[in-house]
């Protein structure tokens, strides 16, 4: 469990560099980063800087924290995400997700990249994540609990907030964009899953799979946070084309679908 002395002192050090509090974090997926770069009045830390912040290997991943106004708001961006399959442990992966909360910020959008495994949706698509399962048999509040930082044994009956949620089906609307709703199901990697895992997955009743979200979404909502989590969807997972997938792929979709991205995002923060 996280350690409150390494949370201060990463949010002080931010702190001692900005001038106005954040209060809606944003966690940007791969190839989704363009987001960030239309922060206004922005500063730019570099994780390596942070005191205790990992610094993620992944392609397509920038390692940044942007801060500055967005949509009439102050936002803090994670410009690529820790992920757990790097060999980083969970307190590492969510760690950023601490420090936000103890910014100030209130209401988090995480974003990622992921898989089809629902056959009516399209790569291109994105989806609004309406719940998650976790497969990977490991939780970010395992350990000794923090009781500052949230209660010992959370409610996540509603992880994915349902107003966040009804405010981005209300923008996709307004700006005519098909926006999916399902349930993401959250996979170790870094290898993609089997055709053999994906049958098992939709079995489960996923309707996306995808290698991040739901640690950060944990301790979010630990920390008593509003949660609102849309996914690109890339490719189709494996085994539903018989094609072969690579991570290539993955970001010259997420590069493609960046536009109609940014615009839903920026929509759902102006009427946050």
């Amino acid at each position: 469990m996280h350690q409150s002395a390494h949370i201060q002192e990463a949010r002080d050090y931010i702190l001692n560099r900005i001038n106005t509090k954040p209060v809606t974090g944003m966690i940007l997926g791969s190839g989704l980063g363009a987001l960030a770069d239309e922060i206004e009045n922005a500063t730019v830390i570099p994780y390596t800087d942070i005191p205790y912040f990992a610094q993620s290997e992944a392609i397509g991943h920038a390692n940044e924290l942007v801060i500055g106004e967005l949509m009439g708001q102050t936002v803090v961006a994670m410009k690529g995400r820790l992920h757990y399959y790097e060999g980083f442990t969970l307190d590492e992966v969510t760690f950023p997700v601490r420090i936000m909360k103890a910014l100030g910020v209130e209401k988090l959008i995480i974003t990622n990249a992921c898989g089809a495994i629902n056959t009516s949706f399209e790569p291109g698509q994105l989806m609004l994540i309406t719940d998650h399962i976790n497969l990977v048999g490991n939780n970010p509040l395992m350990g000794p609990n923090n009781a500052e930082l949230g209660v010992r044994f959370p409610d996540v009956s509603q992880v994915y907030n349902r107003e966040l949620r009804s405010i981005a089906l209300e923008v996709a609307e307004e700006q005519n964009v098909s926006l999916q709703q399902g349930v993401y199901a959250w996979w170790s990697g870094p290898a993609y899953e089997t055709p053999a895992e994906i049958r098992m997955i939709r079995t489960m009743g996923a309707d996306a799979v995808g290698m991040s979200t739901v640690p950060e979404a944990i301790v979010a909502i630990h920390g008593g946070m509003k949660v609102l989590g849309i996914s690109c969807l890339t490719n189709m997972a494996c085994g539903i084309l018989d094609q072969p997938l690579s991570h290539d792929e993955v970001i010259e979709v997420a590069a493609k679908v960046k536009t109609t991205f940014i615009g839903l995002v920026k929509g759902i923060l102006q009427k946050m």
